[in-house]
C-alpha cells in the first residue's frame, strides 16, 4: 500500500504545483496591468497624481493626506530656484503679516537676554499701552503657561500673545519685586519699518529702514519731512540688513530722489514681457545728496533702490557687496489658506544688471562661504564678475554677476574686539546689564524724553564702571587695566545705546548713541555723496 499512497502524494504535490503557477502568473498579469496603467508623461503632471494615489491605497499605514501633499509641493519647488517656495496657512499668514503694515497682538516689542522676555516698547495707542504695561516688565506668564525661565522658545512666546483682535489673554508680569496680572485685549498693531531717524549733525539726516512693508512709503514721506524741516541738506540711508519687502515701495522710494524718465527697474521672465518702471520727476528729495548704506544682507527690494541710485548717478553707494536676490516673487493663493511664492521673472538694474546671483548646490551657504574667503574684509577678496560688464548714466563702468557692488568698500571690523569683549558678547552680558540698569533707574529712564536729559544721565550714571563690576560678579568676566582702557572706547558707546534704549526716546537714542563704533556710518560722513 505504500507505493500508492506514495503516488498519491506526487500527484497532490503536482496539482498544488499547478494552482501555485496559475497564482503567481494572475499575480504577474495583474502587475503587469498595473505597470501598464501606472505608465504616465512626465509632461502632464499624471506621474505625481498616480504616485501618491498608489500610496494611498496600498501603504502599510494610515495616511496623512494633508501632509504628504504639502511635503510633496516642496519638494516639487526645491528643484525651481531657492525662492519659489509653498507656504502652509499658518505661515502664509505670519509672512503675509509681516509685510501689511500691522497685525494683530498686544503691541509691544521685547527681547530675552536670559531666558526671560523683557518688554523693550509699549506701542503707544496699543492694548498694551492702554491697560498699564511699562518697558522693563518681565513677562512671567502668558494666561497659565509660564514661559519664563523654563527655555520657551521666542517664536512660541509670539505666537500665544498675537491673535485675533477682540479676543483677550492674561500676561501676567514681574514688575520689580510685584507680579501683576493684565487682561488685554488684543488689537489691530501698527508694524513700523523705520526703526529710526534722527540728524547726526547739523545739516545730514540718518535713515535706518528694516523692510519694505505696505506702509514704509507713507513712513518715508512722515520721517524725511521731519528731518527736512530740522535743516537736513543730505541723507544717510541705511539699508543694512533689510532683506526687502514689497516691489511697489521700493519703486515709490527710488521715485522720491530720480528725475523724470530715469528708469528705476525692470523685470522679464519667459511668461512675463519685458516691464519697466520709471520716475516721474515729482519726489521730495530730487535735490538732496544721498548715501546709501548696504551690507551682504541687504537684498530684494533693497537692491533694487541701491541699483536705481548707482546706475542713474545719483547718489554713492558704501559698504559691502548686497546678498543678490532679483526674483520677482508672484504670490498665489489657496482656498485651504496655503499659497505659493512662484518666481515668475527676474529683476534687473537700469544698466541691464541682473540682480540675482547664480543658483549653486551651496547656495544657501553663500554668505558663510563670503565670511569663509575673506570678502566681507577686503575688497580683493570680493568675486566680481569682469565679464559682465554694464555702464552707469554718466559711462561709470559696473558688473554684474549678482548682487550690487557698493562705491566705496568698507570691511568688517573686528580689530577692536578684546577678548574681554567677545567674551561679554558671547554671554550677552551688555545686554542683561541693560536691563539691570532699567530695574535701577526705572523713574529716571521712563522720565526721559529729551536728548540732553538723556546724555546728562548716562554720564551721570557711570556705566562702564558699573558694567565692569556686573560683568565680574555675574559671569566672572575680567579685564586687567590695559585690556580695559582698549576695550573702553567700542564698549561704551554700545552700553548708552542699549541703556537709552529704555527710555522715551527708543530706538532713535539706541541708534544715534550706537553710531560712534559704526565705521560705516563713521565713513559715510566723510565721503561726499556726489559721484565722481
Amino acid at each position: 500500500m505504500e507505493p500508492k499512497k506514495s503516488g498519491w502524494l506526487q500527484l497532490l504535490q503536482v496539482i498544488l504545483a499547478l494552482l501555485l503557477g496559475v497564482l503567481l502568473t494572475l499575480t504577474w498579469i495583474k502587475a503587469g496591468e498595473n505597470r501598464r496603467l501606472s505608465k504616465v508623461r512626465y509632461q502632464d503632471w499624471q506621474k505625481l497624481n498616480v504616485i501618491l494615489g498608489e500610496i494611498e491605497r496600498n501603504y502599510v499605514d494610515t495616511i496623512k493626506v494633508a501632509e504628504m501633499t504639502d511635503a510633496a509641493v516642496a519638494a516639487a519647488l526645491e528643484v525651481l530656484d531657492p525662492h519659489s517656495l509653498y507656504l502652509p496657512p499658518v505661515e502664509l499668514e505670519n509672512s503675509d503679516a509681516d509685510l501689511a503694515g500691522d497685525f494683530q497682538g498686544i503691541g509691544i516689542q521685547f527681547n530675552v537676554p536670559s531666558d526671560t522676555a523683557v518688554v523693550l516698547e509699549v506701542i503707544p495707542g496699543g492694548p498694551s499701552e492702554k491697560v498699564g504695561l511699562l518697558p522693563g516688565d518681565r513677562i512671567i506668564k502668558v494666561d497659565t503657561t509660564v514661559i519664563a525661565g523654563v527655555k520657551f522658545p521666542q517664536d512660541s512666546m509670539v505666537r500665544r500673545m498675537k491673535g485675533p483682535a477682540g479676543t483677550k489673554v492674561r500676561v501676567t508680569v514681574k514688575r520689580e519685586k510685584e507680579m501683576i496680572p493684565f487682561d488685554i485685549i488684543r488689537g489691530k498693531i501698527p508694524l513700523h519699518s523705520i526703526d529710526a531717524w534722527f540728524m547726526v549733525n547739523d545739516t545730514t539726516g540718518y535713515l535706518r529702514l528694516s523692510k519694505f512693508s505696505a506702509s514704509t512709503f507713507k513712513e518715508f514721506r512722515s520721517a524725511t519731512a521731519d528731518l527736512l524741516s530740522q535743516g537736513m541738506k543730505r541723507l544717510i540711508f541705511d539699508l543694512r540688513d533689510n532683506s526687502g519687502g514689497y516691489f511697489e515701495q521700493a519703486c515709490l522710494l527710488s521715485n522720491e530722489f530720480l528725475s523724470r524718465g530715469d528708469t528705476i527697474v525692470y523685470l522679464e521672465g519667459r511668461y512675463r514681457v519685458r516691464e519697466t518702471t520709471c520716475a516721474d520727476g515729482r519726489g521730495a528729495l530730487l535735490r538732496i545728496p544721498l548715501t546709501v548704506l548696504i551690507n551682504e544682507n541687504s537684498a530684494s527690494s533693497s537692491e533694487i533702490f541701491a541699483g536705481a541710485i548707482q546706475d542713474n548717478d545719483r547718489g554713492v553707494l558704501i559698504g559691502r557687496r548686497s546678498f543678490g536676490k532679483g526674483l520677482v516673487q508672484e504670490p498665489i493663493y489657496f482656498t485651504d489658506g496655503s499659497g505659493l511664492r512662484l518666481t515668475v521673472a527676474r529683476f534687473y538694474t537700469p544698466s541691464g544688471r541682473c540682480i540675482q546671483k547664480p543658483y549653486s548646490t551651496d547656495y544657501d551657504f553663500d554668505i558663510y562661504k563670503r565670511y569663509a574667503r575673506g570678502e566681507v574684509f577686503y575688497a580683493d577678496s570680493v568675486k566680481v564678475d569682469t565679464t559682465d560688464i554694464h555702464y552707469t548714466k554718466v559711462g561709470r563702468r559696473v558688473y554684474g554677476g549678482g548682487g550690487i557692488m557698493p562705491d566705496v568698500f568698507v570691511p568688517m571690523d573686528t580689530t577692536k574686539a578684546t577678548s574681554y569683549y567677545l567674551k561679554c558678547n558671547k554671554k550677552a552680558t551688555q545686554m542683561r546689564f541693560a536691563t539691570a540698569m532699567f530695574d535701577k533707574y526705572r523713574k529716571q529712564l521712563l522720565s526721559i524724553d529729551d536728548e540732553k536729559a538723556l546724555t546728562a544721565f548716562l554720564a551721570a550714571a557711570s556705566l562702564p564702571a558699573q558694567f565692569r563690576t556686573f560683568a565680574a560678579s555675574k559671569d566672572g568676566i575680567t579685564a586687567d587695566d590695559k585690556e580695559w582702557q582698549e576695550t573702553l572706547p567700542y564698549l561704551e558707546p554700545q552700553l548708552n545705546a542699549l541703556v537709552s534704549r529704555y527710555s522715551r526716546l527708543g530706538e532713535n537714542a539706541f541708534y544715534k548713541y550706537y553710531l560712534p563704533i559704526d565705521e560705516t556710518v563713521k565713513v559715510a560722513l566723510e565721503t561726499p555723496s556726489t559721484v565722481r
